[in-house]
């Protein structure tokens, strides 16, 4: 899709209107055709996400009687999807052993290690039992016994196997089918009326729709999700600590092609100085720029969950022009001039602002002219360092750095030995640097 044409096609997407609208649309098509209000759930056994997810969900649904939970037995799409699926599955596992232990879930408390000798076994069983009525909450045990490591509690769950069920591939692979086709690619994800919702970083949004629509049958909030929804808040100190001092660099993985990095700025700024820090911000090329592909129900997904979160920000979102190519370039040029002048904080939300808010085409120079003058850096000397190269093997060398942290996403964060992935990671991003001013060791993940 032409650059210009995707901008404006997106822009046009999530302008309010066209929302509430389609909203309005879904929901009449609903009550013509005498439907019921139904949450498609895709879980994955292997999938930490996916354990985590079904944690909250059992007390959703039956606060919420009056919508359906169904529930597919699924797996991710791999291939254009995932990029680096041996780093993700790493990944994972030491992010949702840090989410767990913060919400109180217990993880690999029983055994260190998932119980893979039974995933398969696993999976034969539950797919036997997909048309049960009791499958959601079967589910939710065998999620359980598999990422708390408990070997004996599977074994208990199966009974006696019956080996390998090719039915058991073909169940998946038409879950897989249905998932994509109704425009996703990833597991432990919700989809309800005409909209996706990923993991349990999302599941509020999900639960305040039904909130909207009057469907909380007790006029009252979920205590699980209170207890979740506080602990994802982001504490700052009110004074430098006196142990900070002793704090290395923070570093911040960014591209100005992501918006969930655009989103993470003035957060990212909040933090360090909250800790006294010192804020590195470490620039990349996008991802498609870099030789990994982003299909385009990922672009759609992002760009709409990137919306909600702005919303929840309170960060202007919504008119874009993608800076993919040589807007990308330009910007990583005009960064490194920017942080010689002492002004790459005003660059780079000046910037993110342009491309994310205001529609500015940051690859032609009247629009690099606008960022120029609305952050305070001098024209010419601006334009002659985008035409320098330079930049380039600062790019390479912070993707190398990105990598060797076992990352590849962003916006990523390190400091010390603790590497986090995510814009939603922020409120976990502070909590690890107090435990790091009062002698906690930081984790690596």
């Amino acid at each position: 899709m032409n650059r210009k044409l995707r901008s404006l096609i997106l822009t046009a997407m999530l302008d309010p209107r066209f929302m509430r609208f389609n909203r309005f649309l879904t929901e009449l098509g609903r009550r013509l055709l005498f439907r019921k209000r139904v949450v498609h759930v895709f879980l994955q056994i292997d999938d930490p996400y996916s354990y985590l997810l079904s944690h909250y969900l059992e007390h959703v649904a039956t606060r919420y009687n009056k919508v359906e939970f169904t529930y597919y037995l699924c797996q991710a799409l791999r291939g254009e999807y995932m990029p680096q699926p041996e780093m993700l599955a790493e990944y994972a596992v030491k992010d949702c052993r840090l989410l767990a232990q913060e919400f109180g879930v217990p993880f690999l408390d029983v055994g260190e290690a998932p119980a893979v000798e039974y995933r398969r076994p696993l999976l034969d069983f539950l797919a036997g039992e997909h048309d049960d009525e009791d499958f959601p909450k079967t589910l939710a045990k065998a999620l359980a016994v598999y990422w708390r490591g408990d070997a004996e509690g599977a074994a208990k769950l199966i009974g006696r196997s019956q080996g390998e069920q090719d039915s058991t591939n073909v169940l998946i692979g038409q879950n897989q089918l249905l998932m994509r086709k109704m425009g996703h690619y990833n597991c432990a994800t919700m989809h309800y009326g005409g909209e996706w919702y990923w993991g349990v970083d999302r599941l509020l949004y999900l639960v305040r729709r039904f909130e909207e629509e009057g469907l909380n049958r007790f006029q009252e909030p979920i205590p699980e999700l209170r207890s979740l929804e506080q602990a994802m808040q982001l504490n700052l100190p009110a004074t430098v600590p006196a142990k900070a001092e002793s704090l290395p660099t923070l570093e911040m993985y960014h591209s100005f092609r992501s918006p969930y990095s655009y989103l993470s700025l003035t957060r990212m700024f909040k933090i360090a100085d909250a800790f006294g820090l010192k804020l590195q911000v470490r620039p990349v090329l996008p991802m498609v720029m870099r030789g990994l592909s982003v299909p385009k129900s990922k672009i759609l997904y992002i760009v709409n969950d990137a919306n909600r979160e702005a919303k929840r920000l309170k960060v202007p979102f919504g008119r874009i022009a993608d800076s993919v190519g040589t807007g990308a370039e330009r910007c990583i040029a005009a960064f490194y001039y920017a942080e010689a002048q002492g002004k790459e904080r005003d660059f780079l939300y000046t910037v993110g602002q342009a491309i994310w808010s205001k529609a500015i085409d940051v690859a032609e120079d009247e629009g690099m002219q606008i960022v120029a003058k609305r952050c305070g850096l001098f024209w010419p000397e601006l334009k002659e360092a985008m035409e320098k190269d330079d930049w380039r093997p600062k790019a390479e060398a912070n993707r190398e750095a990105l990598t060797e942290i076992g990352l590849w996403g962003v916006p990523s964060f390190k400091i010390g030995d603790v590497a986090l992935w995510g814009q939603d990671r922020d409120w976990l991003l502070a909590r690890k640097i107090e435990d790091m001013c009062h002698g906690g060791e930081g984790i690596m993940i």
